[in-house]
């Protein structure tokens, strides 16, 4: 894997909108939050379009995402918020472009998308990180979430460092052991949304990261299942479970009508006797940390300590 060049302060950092359309009225918060950080923004074309739901066309969008790419005035991508849209622009991506100019490319939630492309199609490290027209500019942004943002962009080639959740949040053991691989995943909505396609994950000897939002307990059953009847979670070294954002029943007055998250993990999880580390302070949540996926870490549930390893 291409661990990307560590960024700076006065580094130069292009803003794309890969996914949903950017409210104009907090796109110079956002750009104002990262030159804040010490770095100088270049504004793709998408975050200031909109195409319905989408940050302008297909085309737009993949244009951006390439021309930051192939742009050596370029430092750094942040893509500017989630929502929906990255899976249709992994067509229009020019890969073998990628490949050879690799640079810190950062986001997470409809971003899942492509970070899988980038790891798997140009073996490019790439950070799930949190977003700045949404998290960055959040008054409840916190240290904890600043500090692991810029530990995980900012650190060279021959870094090894650990990923701790803030002191007050400890991680809990799902099913007991030590293990090493590759981290990968994200959103489990976009993991599995890339199955069956020519962008499907591959997560054999590899540790998944999963987290989502806004998605019902039985939705989250339901993708699981996908996800084990399709062989990818028995190809796992192991799992890291992240935030679950208001993922609850579909109707809280019943809630005997529906399962537990807990149980649901359980059931599906348990079975595969891999290790899995749970309560993980990443996903659609403050604080957060930043993961660098595509990365080799080693993670054991009785220490309930992740390491980044060269």
């Amino acid at each position: 894997m291409k661990i990307p060049k560590a960024l700076k302060k006065g580094d130069t950092i292009g803003l794309v909108g890969a996914s949903s359309a950017t409210p104009q009225e907090s796109l110079p918060q956002a750009i104002e939050a990262v030159e804040k950080l010490g770095f100088n923004v270049v504004v793709g074309d998408s975050c200031h379009k909109r195409h319905g739901y989408l940050a302008g066309s297909d085309e737009l969008r993949a244009n951006d995402v390439n021309r930051m790419f192939r742009d050596a005035s370029i430092d750094g991508i942040f893509s500017i918020r989630g929502g929906y849209g990255a899976t249709k622009i992994l067509p229009l991506l020019d890969y073998e472009m990628i490949k050879v100019n690799p640079k810190v490319f950062a986001g997470y939630s409809d971003v899942t998308a492509l970070h899988i492309a980038f790891n798997q199609l140009c073996d490019l490290v790439t950070y799930h990180t949190p977003m700045p027209s949404t998290e960055f500019i959040k008054p409840e942004m916190d240290e904890y979430t600043w500090s692991s943002f810029l530990e995980s962009i900012t650190l060279t080639k021959e870094s090894n460092y650990y990923l701790a959740n803030p002191t007050n949040q400890e991680m809990s053991s799902l099913v007991p052991g030590k293990t090493t691989g590759q981290l990968i995943g994200g959103n489990l909505t976009l993991v599995t949304a890339s199955l069956g396609t020519p962008y499907e994950i591959d997560t054999k000897g590899k540790i998944l990261f999963l987290e989502d939002i806004d998605e019902y307990e039985r939705s989250i059953d339901r993708m699981l299942t996908q996800l084990k009847l399709s062989g990818k979670l028995d190809e796992v070294a192991g799992i890291l479970l992240g935030a679950w954002t208001n993922c609850g029943p579909q109707n809280p007055k019943r809630p005997e009508h529906s399962l537990r998250l807990q149980t649901i993990f359980e059931e599906i999880l348990v079975p595969l006797n891999k290790p899995i580390l749970m309560d993980v302070a990443c996903g659609h949540c403050l604080p957060t940390m930043s993961l660098p996926l595509g990365r080799t870490i080693a993670f054991d549930t009785e220490t309930k300590t992740i390491e980044v390893i060269e």
